[in-house]
């Protein structure tokens, strides 16, 4: 069988350091120890992106040697301990985290789940999904199903469409929403046949990933053009990175631009504390005073909330300044049950 054109470009992906040293001026060896532990993957469209070395294409997709350091948590948001099966993360009372796929089209190299994600450990068997979908169905207070991985969009048409038909069947399930984000790193994967699918679940939402205007491609809006006018609901969760977008215009010129694609900024994050990822992190003010900048310049439409995931699996707090204290050099942020914990935020950068 003919593979689709989506297909062929995660073939055609880039794996090795080797094949980044045919096309830039690098030593691919000190690279190459990262990329035993933590895969390298990046679309032939993702990569056609980067413009030179180090820019925020290519520090959010081209391993670093930095991520061999230790610092920072192997599973920061506690999810081990909160998956009744392997692929139920199940955190908040009615809502869950369904994890789909194994898989990404580019690797992240920020994930928060870059200790299995693209490894034989986040390789998900039948029976285990099947487990996931008992346990949905087992537990009446779930109201709401998140898809997610790896990258659900990555599965067959087939096979994403029997786990939302079977997801969608359960009485109590009322909301199903799907996070990808292969709008901007594989849109060749936006079909019509897959929008076609998809309008079958409403109310579905799908929350994408998009953390720079230069990721706001033609290409890419014709990809959530696609899924907006089947009726799907579109968000958007930006991740604040060190020398990628912690820059209020930056931040600006994209949450503008994704209004204009009719995805709607939903979530800022405060980068999680993932081990192999300390290089990337801002200081907390960084992100407030990025959400200052936004409030009169750009629509409330485009202002998200601003987290923090908090480590072990306490939740999402938003970030603001009543939500933390600070006691000399140590920040102190406010948790849902209205402790103060002992954040470790980054020396400020500016």
């Amino acid at each position: 069988m003919a593979r689709e054109p989506w297909q062929q470009a995660l073939k055609d992906s880039l794996t090795t350091t080797g094949q980044l040293a045919e096309r830039f001026a690098i030593d691919p060896q000190p690279l190459a120890a990262v990329v035993k532990r933590y895969p390298m993957r990046i679309t032939p469209y993702y990569f056609s992106l980067i413009e030179q070395i180090g820019d925020p294409i290519w520090r959010q997709c081209v391993p670093d040697p930095r991520e061999l350091d230790d610092i920072g948590l192997v599973d920061p948001l506690g999810e081990e301990n909160l998956s009744p099966v392997p692929s139920v993360v199940h955190r908040y009372p009615d809502r869950v985290i369904f994890l789909v796929s194994g898989s990404c089209a580019s690797y992240c190299r920020f994930c928060t789940r870059k200790r299995k994600v693209g490894c034989p450990s986040m390789s998900l068997s039948f029976r285990e999904l099947r487990d996931g979908i008992d346990y949905i169905a087992a537990t009446p207070q779930i109201r709401d199903v998140i898809f997610s991985g790896g990258d659900p969009l990555l599965l067959p048409d087939s096979v994403l469409g029997d786990l939302l038909a079977r997801v969608h069947a359960i009485p109590h399930v009322e909301i199903i929403r799907i996070g990808t984000r292969v709008p901007v790193t594989l849109p060749e994967r936006i079909t019509e046949k897959l929008c076609t699918l998809l309008r079958r679940f409403a109310p579905l939402y799908l929350n994408t990933h998009f953390n720079h205007p230069r990721e706001l491609t033609a290409v890419a809006a014709e990809a959530c053009g696609k899924l907006a006018d089947a009726g799907i609901v579109l968000g958007n969760q930006t991740v604040l990175l060190r020398d990628v977008n912690d820059r209020p215009e930056i931040i600006g010129e994209l949450f503008r631009g994704l209004l204009k694609m009719r995805v709607r900024p939903y979530y800022l994050h405060q980068m999680d504390l993932v081990r192999g990822g300390e290089h990337f992190r801002t200081p907390v003010e960084s992100g407030l005073k990025i959400m200052k900048s936004l409030r009169g310049p750009v629509s409330g439409l485009a202002s998200p909330h601003y987290v923090i995931d908090l480590p072990g699996g306490q939740g999402k707090v938003p970030l603001l300044p009543k939500s933390l204290q600070r006691e000399g050099d140590r920040l102190l942020i406010r948790t849902p049950s209205g402790e103060l914990l002992d954040y470790p935020d980054p020396p400020a950068i500016y």
